[in-house]
Order: structure tokens, then C-alpha cells, then sequence
């Protein structure tokens, strides 16, 4: 059998390491645990460090409680470091692994945070909080930056502090005793967040797919809102998401838009914006009866499929759009031609309630993946003897070029992390063309949703975004990755893109 990894988990006391032990560690999922004291203060921390890193260890964590220096944390509350300080306030560390932790800490339903924690060499109270709280720090211990700089950790390194004591609930005190059981209750429950964690460590090589991220219709959708805000103030409304996006989305809510699901939601006269994913005439037939300043972001690649579909229904043909129920775009396609019909898979194509002997003609949604509707097309095809198609395929060259790219790197991953909302229709299409060619694949809304244990084993990963994903949320995959060890970054390319959309006219 394989030798599992080594988790070493470091204690200062007795009784955190009790505390740790008592989590049942051992065989803990992917690794080994091993917890070992290290004593109170930075002296023995160093000395303890010195010692154990001659043995081999996959990952190490520094555990144990620790004092809130800023007001802001309750005991039991759980703070990773993401650097470390000396009582100086001079920077000794900066620990990429907080942002794995953290993710694994609160999907176990702890109150987990990053922050920077600073090392003394004794116990702190008083108006000494607020001195260290000034240097930037969040949390105060006597060990952290004895382990962390004073050996030599082949593997990645992590500090847990369980919240144990804070301004006015001093260590030492009635308060302070409540806290301490806090802390260690919380502490008792960290050790399968740091399994995973280690389990998952070691060099990665990371391929990152290019091209990726924002398309033309995005970055146009985005502007507009961006810029209605500017010209007309907030509140600007914005029918459904403009992009589909949580994280966009968030942003622009900050900055003014209301974003709401139907017109009816919005006050007469006021200025909304129809999103990307364009609507039926029926919506901007509503918003002029009841005089809006509408503003349509439609992606302009979404209008020439309305275009085509009112043409094809023009010439008395039977319109089918090929497409997936519920999806923005669907709607407001099949909202541009009563009557028309949609289908998702071939067998769709069986059941539908129309007339083979009649002229007809489909349309497809523009986030679809080519493999995909080649198998609806043929049905078609196969079922209705006059079918007309569209002049150019109707899937956007950024679901295309995304989609071509990610054939590209899946074959030589183990597992590839497409960063994108789970309502965007482009983004799953990534992931289920990553699974078609062979590597293990998932859907992240943020760093926060990848999962450790999906990376354990794995050492080559691929990156990809989907069309309607920030490149700061790719950056965030990434630095998840290198909180697991040393990342050495591949970008892979099938194509650059320079399409550019003018903006509506009303924001010009």
C-alpha cells in the first residue's frame, strides 16, 4: 500500500495538544497525523522547529490559542495567519496556506478568518493589545514566528490560532476562563480542515488556459452599467444579472445598481438596463408604456440570433431554438417569437409537437458547447426534410475559443478548476467538456469553493474561466494553489481575441 503523507500539527501546551489529540487524529483521510508540543514561548518554539523538521512532513501547522487584539473576534473564533510578525512588528513570514485553511476551517462550519498574527515572548494585556493591534496585527501568541522562520519546513507551513482572550476579557480572569474553553472547543475541530489541506499539499504544475475570462458581450454589458450609474446616478436598475457573475454582480451592486427580476419591480420612469442575456419584446414594450430610460446591454451576438429567428418566423418558417429551459437567454429568445419551440437534447427532437413536412428552421443558444448541439442538429436534420440554419454558427466565438482551449488542456491535467458562477451556462459548458477529454473537473464561484480533497494526488491542474468571470477570481484559484506548495505556472494558448462591441447609444 502507498505510505499516506504526514500531517506534523504543533502544540505550545498540554492541553491544546490534548485538545488537538482528542480531534482523533492518526489516519485522518489522506494523511497521518502527528501532533507534538512544542512548549510555551519562542525560545522552545525554535528550538522544537530545529528539531522536527529533519523529519519528513508533507505539511505543518502550528496550533494552538491565542489573543484578539483588535475587538473584532469572539473566543472560539478561528484566525489562519496569512503573515506572521516579530514583536517588532517586522514581517518574518507570509503564509499562502491561509487561504486553503480558511476555505476548509468555515466548510466545516467554523467562524475561520485570515489575518496577520504577531509573537511575543509573554502574555499580553491591557493597553499592550492596542500597542501590537497598531503594528497591523490581529492576533498575539509566543510561537508563530519561532516555528515559522527558525526552521527549515520542506512542505507548506501553517499557523491556527483558536481566539481564546480579547480587549476587556482578559487571559486571566472569569471572562478569560469561558474563553479559553471556547477556544480549545474550536481548536478540537480543526484537525479534518488540516488533513485535507495536507493531504492535498505538494508541488503543482498549474496550466492556465488562454483564452479565458471576460468576453466582448461581458466587458460591454459591464461598461454599460458602469456608466449608466455615472450618467443618471443611482439607483440604476438592472433586470436579472447583467452578467452571470455573483461576484460582478456584487461589485455593481456596491457601486449602485439594483438588480431585480422582473419590471415590475421598478418604479415608473425610472432607468434600467436589460442584461447580456437580452429579453422578449414584451419587456421593452412594458418599460416604454411606463416611460423608463431603458438601456439595452443585449451581447450583440444575442441580437443577431433574435434577428435570425424573427426572420426565419417572417418566412412562415416553424422556429426551434436549441437551447436549455430557463436560462436567460432562452427566454428572452423564445420572448422574441411566439411560438417558437426548444429543445435540449436529440431525443427532444422526437417529441416535438410540430409538423416535419412544414419549412423550419432552429436557432441555438450563444453559451452551448459545439459537441453538444451537433447531436441535436442531427436530429433535426434526420426529422424535418426543409431545414434552414443560420448563416454562421449561432455559439459565440468566446464559448468556442474557451471551449477549444480547455479540449486543449484537459488531456495532460488531473484536474481542471473552471472558475465561474453556477447560473453561467458558458462555464458549465467547460466543465463538461474538461470531463469529455479526460480530466477530473469543477465549478468554483471563488476560491472559497475549492475543495482540498479534489486535489489530493493531483499535481498537474489546469485554470480556465468562464466567459463571465474576472481575472482577479483566476488569480484567487491560483493562490489557493500555492497555499498547497511551490506552483510553477504554464499559460497555454489556442488564440487571441480582439473583438471589441460599440455601447449602446444611450451611454455613448
Amino acid at each position: 500500500m502507498p505510505v499516506k503523507p504526514t500531517l506534523l500539527v504543533l502544540a505550545p501546551l498540554r492541553v491544546e495538544a490534548w485538545a488537538l489529540r482528542s480531534g482523533r487524529p492518526g489516519r485522518l483521510g489522506p494523511v497521518d497525523v502527528r501532533v507534538e508540543r512544542t512548549g510555551m514561548g519562542l525560545a522552545k518554539a525554535a528550538e522544537t522547529a530545529q528539531r522536527l523538521s529533519r523529519s519528513p512532513a508533507a505539511a505543518v501547522a502550528l496550533c494552538g490559542l491565542g489573543g484578539d487584539l483588535t475587538g473584532r473576534h469572539r473566543p472560539g473564533d478561528i484566525v489562519v495567519a496569512e503573515r506572521v510578525l516579530d514583536s517588532q512588528g517586522r514581517q518574518v513570514a507570509q503564509l499562502p496556506s491561509a487561504v486553503p485553511l480558511v476555505a476548509e476551517l468555515r466548510r466545516l462550519g467554523l467562524a475561520a478568518s485570515s489575518g496577520t498574527v504577531v509573537s511575543t515572548d509573554h502574555i499580553v494585556t491591557g493597553e499592550e493589545r492596542s500597542e501590537l493591534g497598531r503594528l497591523g496585527a490581529d492576533v498575539v501568541d509566543m510561537e508563530s514566528a519561532a516555528v515559522v522562520s527558525g526552521a527549515p519546513w520542506a512542505g507548506p507551513v501553517a499557523v491556527v490560532r483558536a481566539i481564546s482572550d480579547a480587549p476587556g476579557h482578559e487571559l486571566f480572569s472569569p471572562a478569560g476562563a469561558r474563553g479559553i474553553v471556547s477556544g480549545l472547543r474550536s481548536l478540537r475541530r480543526t484537525l479534518p480542515a488540516l488533513a485535507a489541506w495536507a493531504g492535498a499539499a505538494g508541488p503543482h504544475q498549474v496550466v492556465l488556459a488562454e483564452p479565458r475570462g471576460f468576453c466582448a458581450g461581458v466587458r460591454r454589458a459591464i461598461e454599460t452599467v458602469e456608466r449608466a450609474l455615472h450618467r443618471y446616478g443611482a439607483p440604476v436598475y438592472v433586470r436579472r444579472q447583467v452578467v452571470h457573475n455573483s461576484y460582478v454582480v456584487s461589485q455593481l451592486e456596491r457601486a449602485g445598481a439594483v438588480f431585480v427580476e422582473e419590471l415590475s419591480e421598478v418604479p415608473d420612469g425610472a432607468t434600467v438596463v436589460f442584461s447580456a442575456h437580452g429579453v422578449g419584446t414584451s419587456v421593452t414594450e412594458e418599460a416604454a408604456r411606463r416611460g423608463m430610460v431603458s438601456i439595452d446591454a443585449t451581447c450583440p451576438l444575442v441580437s443577431k440570433v433574435h434577428t435570425e429567428a424573427r426572420r426565419f418566423a417572417a418566412a412562415g418558417r416553424q422556429v426551434v431554438l436549441v437551447g436549455h429551459a430557463g436560462h436567460d437567454e432562452v427566454e428572452g429568445t423564445l420572448g422574441q417569437v411566439p411560438g417558437a419551440r426548444l429543445v435540449t437534447t436529440a431525443s427532444d427532437v422526437a417529441r416535438l409537437d410540430l409538423d416535419p413536412a412544414r419549412p423550419t428552421a432552429f436557432v441555438t443558444q450563444t453559451t452551448l458547447a459545439t459537441d453538444e448541439v451537433a447531436h441535436v442538429v442531427q436530429a433535426l436534420e434526420e426529422r424535418f426534410s426543409d431545414l434552414a440554419r443560420p448563416a454562421a454558427s449561432d455559439i459565440c466565438y468566446a464559448s468556442q475559443n474557451r471551449q477549444e482551449a480547455v479540449r486543449h488542456i484537459a488531456p495532460d491535467c488531473d484536474v481542471v478548476l473552471v472558475v465561474g458562477s453556477p447560473g453561467s451556462s458558458n462555464s458549465n459548458r467547460l466543465v463538461e467538456v474538461a470531463r469529455r477529454h479526460g480530466a477530473r473537473a469543477y465549478l468554483v464561484d471563488s476560491p472559497a469553493d475549492i475543495q482540498a480533497a479534489w486535489l489530493a494526488g493531483a499535481r498537474r491542474v489546469g485554470v480556465t474561466a468562464g466567459a463571465s468571470a474576472p481575472e482577479e477570481l483566476v488569480q484567487g484559484a491560483l493562490g489557493y494553489l500555492a497555499g498547497l506548495g511551490p506552483v510553477i505556472t504554464e499559460q497555454r494558448s489556442t488564440g487571441t481575441e480582439h473583438v471589441t462591441f460599440p455601447l449602446p447609444q444611450e451611454i455613448r
